[in-house]
């Protein structure tokens, strides 16, 4: 899977506020900048405008992926928000995860997911909003789990200010965040697997709606599918049952 990059924000001794933030400046400043490749492997990183999102959810997105500078919601099934993970890292953009514990590592590696391109904040602290201000300076996504926190809108603005400066995206889940540009739902619908109801489970059916400030709500089906070597985004009319494994999907 390659090192996992995790920032150890608890501890015995817990640093300061300020020392952490520096701690994060000092590693960002470390990370590649965005088109540069890694000296170990490099890889193209996306200079365009849009950041990657799996094929199904390109779809029902009007520029076919996550508009660069925009603040996302995501609601529903973890699962959805994975997938976007798995597809911003595997093109070759760093990600960094903060306050969401129940985000699967192992479904995001089996999705294509570059976890060496991944920070880990699981304990951010009293103020995670902050944490995510800064980590927007060096990362493509920044996912913010706000533990169901209200945000008030000046702050939203400020921070939605610096993701467009930098050129990042913010997705923002469980809590409330008013002005995103895009918001969306994932539902399970369905299960597939083997055995008449005895056998494992090989494939999961999200309904998803997007829906965002220019354009109307759009809602479509894709299968999450475990195959033999990794787990694959389809759309839900043209899932192929001959490529399922029947491995259960670790979601």
């Amino acid at each position: 899977m390659g090192e996992l990059a995790e920032f150890p924000l608890d501890g015995a001794e817990r640093p300061s506020r300020q020392e952490r933030l520096e701690s994060l400046r000092r590693r960002i400043a470390a990370i590649p900048a965005r088109g540069e490749p890694e000296r170990a492997a490099p890889a193209d990183v996306p200079t365009g405008r849009l950041l990657p999102v799996p094929a199904p959810l390109a779809d029902v997105l009007p520029q076919g992926g996550l508009v660069r500078g925009s603040v996302v919601s995501v609601s529903g099934a973890t699962s959805l928000l994975i997938g976007i993970l798995a597809a911003a890292t595997a093109a070759g953009g760093h990600a960094a995860v903060i306050g969401h514990r129940r985000l699967s590592l192992l479904a995001a590696a089996e999705m294509g997911a570059q976890l060496q391109r991944v920070a880990v904040i699981p304990d951010p602290g009293p103020d995670p909003v902050e944490i995510a201000a800064v980590l927007l300076d060096g990362m493509d996504l920044v996912i913010l789990g706000l533990g169901g926190i209200s945000v008030p809108p000046s702050r939203t603005r400020a921070v939605a200010a610096r993701a467009r400066s930098k050129g990042a995206v913010l997705i923002v889940v469980d809590g409330r965040w008013d002005g995103a540009q895009v918001r969306l739902d994932a539902q399970v619908s369905g299960y597939e697997g083997l055995g008449a109801g005895r056998g494992r489970l090989c494939g999961t059916r999200l309904a998803v709606r997007a829906q965002g400030r220019a354009f109307p709500a759009r809602t479509t089906r894709m299968d999450v599918c475990a195959t033999r070597t990794r787990i694959e985004w389809t759309r839900a009319d043209r899932v192929d049952s001959s490529r399922r494994s029947g491995r259960p999907v670790a979601l």
